[in-house]
């Protein structure tokens, strides 16, 4: 491939020099057309067909290559074949040469460019990939934009070849005419400017703005089409009404009180949804306690000869509850009361695009409202596992529950939940046994990392069992067992208690969904486009029951949106920015990440530089003990653009902010080697991944100059 690139760039290289080295430009300008027009003719009369032939390969090969002159062209084709047959052959022969150019283009150059300019990109091509035909063709409409820039940028998209030479050959046709119809009356053109007068140039743009009308004409159609069995209330009794008070409600209420918009939030559980009761902070507060007892069993290491420590399991999980019951005000009815959100205790259910009905004690209610958000949020996924339902199964909503700790505890699930969990308990005391069907944990993380936590976990005396595959639970002899298989062979766990943890579903029945036909994705959520919209377009969505990330924050980054855009959409809509999206795995080591990892940008094919620093060599990780782990960063090839970083370690979660913020705001690892990090801190090892990037990058001929210069000075 590499060499078929470099063939091809010598060769239409070699070309174009010959071009401009001759000075062929010379016969493509209007005088010389003026002067060779009568011998052009006579010889088109004596040679009709060959003439047409050399005339299209010609224009073929000027387009083809990028060169000046295509106008010119197109008025001797209307100069030498008449409007009719000039039109046909222009036409034909323009869009096969940018086509040629397209393919040219996206055959040399797209490769490098994606590489370079990976998240941009993407986001380019994801526009193209929905509206690729109309930006084309309301670029070919309007020949005010250089014909040749169009060829070779759109050959850097992923728009088909087939639909760039169909809009091309369509959308050219209107600019060929008046150009080869000019070329008709060649004696009365005295300059090239004089063709394209103000008021033709104005019909063009009007032109090109037409399949951009026509396409917001279409969408405003489909959007009504979605109304049409729905009578619309004159008036309205709120601006916003938002289901469900989790993260992503939360927010969207708080942005719409603020803006003084009446906004109605109804939850028919507690406040603070799956994050405050049953998620990130109850697994946090467990995490905490079980860290504790981790740090008394390694005494030693911090130079105390004997430490122990009494404890009862059921006093850990009521501090889990303290610790819910202190942060519950955050998101209480009383605080978002005196915010200016109406609340409602109560089942919500979406009866037209207008409406919602609540259903509360007290009874029943319709409300009235311009848009609707939904943050209904998600719930555990459970397999249909043959007998589960006989062993009573646990899930991260119910496992809070427990006040008698499982001595043989088993976990269903190898991601973060699952891996929290099968921890927490095992430093708690609990002989675990995690069980993953793929062939290691964590798997959305490079290999490298997954194998860190997995020795972590064995030397705690967790018993992994990855690559096994739940078949069936049974119990046998007055014992739970689980049958898994394993490299083809049947395997028999036996426990008492089994959590399972392998992922969440959506919450889309029971609210409306259905019945108004909302679209779920192939994933089985929500449907949205890029401004959070469902496909009522006053109808949004966010959070876990929207996807496609299942995190606190980005349920909150997407609330500003759903909020914004459902109270001023009709004036500026905003696209959701995932260009940044950060997470962290709260096991010990905690593991955290932002942007691409080693195993994304090979699996997209994006180039990269990977430079990584060992936390064991960090002052402050050796002084804590806590000296494992790393930063590993990927850069652009050459450059200090950071495309992502994963860190291993202490505190990873909060030193991975360093990062969010300089991929966000364009920041190099130049930028972090120059900023001063406190002396002794974990953050520190963000500053020597930056210098260990800059050294491997040392500019290594001008070292050796300088190191000659300051040998000269000692002379």
């Amino acid at each position: 491939m590499k060499t078929s690139k470099t063939i091809l760039f010598v060769v239409i290289g070699a070309l174009i020099t010959i071009f401009f080295m001759f000075d062929l430009q010379q016969y493509l300008t209007l005088d010389t057309l003026k002067s060779k027009q009568g011998a052009i003719e006579n010889y088109r009369s004596i040679h009709p067909e060959l003439t047409a032939i050399i005339y299209g390969l010609i224009y073929i090969a000027v387009t083809g290559l990028s060169l000046p002159g295509a106008t010119i062209l197109t008025l001797a084709g209307g100069a030498v074949f008449g409007v009719l047959w000039g039109t046909v052959i222009v036409s034909f022969a323009s869009t096969i040469g940018a086509t040629l150019a397209f393919i040219a283009a996206r055959f040399l150059f797209r490769d490098t460019v994606k590489s370079r300019f990976s998240s941009k990109m993407k986001a380019i091509d994801e526009g193209i990939a929905r509206d690729g035909a109309f930006y084309l063709f309301t670029l070919r409409l309007v020949p005010v934009f250089p014909f040749f820039m169009i060829n070779l940028t759109m050959g850097l998209t992923t728009l088909k070849v087939t639909t760039f030479y169909w809009v091309s050959q369509i959308g050219m046709l209107a600019g060929t005419v008046v150009f080869v119809n000019a070329g008709t009356q060649l004696a009365k053109i005295d300059s090239l400017s004089g063709i394209l007068s103000p008021a033709v140039l104005g019909s063009f743009v009007l032109l090109g703005l037409f399949p951009l009308i026509a396409k917001r004409t279409v969408a405003s159609i489909q959007a009504k089409k979605v109304f049409k069995n729905y009578k619309k209330p004159k008036t309205f009794d709120n601006n916003l009404v938002v289901i469900g008070a989790g993260s992503g409600g939360l927010v969207t209420s708080y942005i719409a009180a603020a803006v003084k918009a009446k906004v109605t939030l109804v939850e028919k559980h507690k406040m603070g949804g799956d994050c405050l009761n049953t998620g990130c902070v109850p697994s946090k507060a467990l995490i905490r306690s079980a860290k504790y007892l981790s740090h008394i069993k390694r005494s030693k290491e911090f130079g105390i000869k004997k430490a122990s420590v009494e404890f009862d399991f059921a006093d850990v999980m009521d501090r889990v509850q303290s610790v819910i019951e202190t942060i519950e005000p955050h998101d209480s009815i009383e605080r978002y009361t005196e915010l200016g959100v109406d609340i409602v205790q109560g089942s919500a259910k979406i009866i037209s695009p207008w409406e919602v009905e609540v259903t509360t004690e007290e009874g029943s209610k319709t409300l009235t409202t311009r848009s609707i958000v939904i943050a209904a949020g998600a719930r555990p996924f459970v397999p249909a596992i043959p007998g589960l339902d006989q062993v009573a199964p646990l899930t991260s909503d119910n496992v809070w529950s427990l006040r008698e700790l499982p001595k043989r505890l088993l976990v269903l699930g190898g991601g973060p939940i699952g891996c929290e969990l099968t921890q927490s308990f095992a430093r708690l005391g609990s002989k675990v046994t995690q069980v993953e069907m793929l062939p290691r944990i964590m798997i959305r993380e490079d290999q490298e990392v997954s194998e860190i936590v997995m020795a972590s976990f064995k030397q705690e005396g967790i018993d992994l069992r990855v690559g096994h595959t739940a078949k069936e639970f049974i119990i046998e002899n007055a014992e739970k067992v689980l049958i898994a298989e394993h490299e083809g062979k049947l395997v028999k766990i036996p426990f008492d208690e089994v959590l399972v943890a392998i992922g969440r579903a959506a919450n889309v029945s029971g609210y409306g969904v259905e019945e108004m036909g909302i679209s779920l994705s192939p994933r089985r959520t929500i449907e949205t486009n890029a401004f959070q919209e469902t496909n009522y377009p006053n109808i949004y969505a966010c959070g876990d029951v929207a996807g496609p990330y299942q995190f606190t924050h980005t349920a909150a980054h997407q609330a500003w949106y759903a909020a914004v855009n459902s109270l001023f959409g009709q004036f500026k809509k905003f696209k959701t920015d995932y260009s940044v999206i950060p997470w962290s795995t709260f096991t010990d080591p905690e593991v955290a990440r932002v942007g691409l990892n080693e195993q994304e940008a090979k699996e997209q094919n994006i180039a990269y530089e990977v430079v990584s620093y060992d936390i064991n060599d960090l002052d402050r990780a050796i002084a804590d003990s806590e000296a494992h782990g790393f930063v590993k960063v990927l850069t652009q090839p050459g450059k200090d653009k950071i495309l992502g970083v994963t860190i291993v370690g202490e505190h990873a979660g909060d030193l991975i902010a360093e990062f969010v913020l300089a991929m966000k705001h364009n920041l190099g690892l130049n930028k972090i080697l120059g900023t001063i990090h406190i002396y002794p801190t974990m953050a520190e090892a963000n500053k020597y991944v930056a210098g260990m990037w800059k050294k491997e990058h040392a500019p290594e001929g001008l070292l050796r100059w300088v190191e000659k210069f300051h040998a000269w000075r000692r002379t």
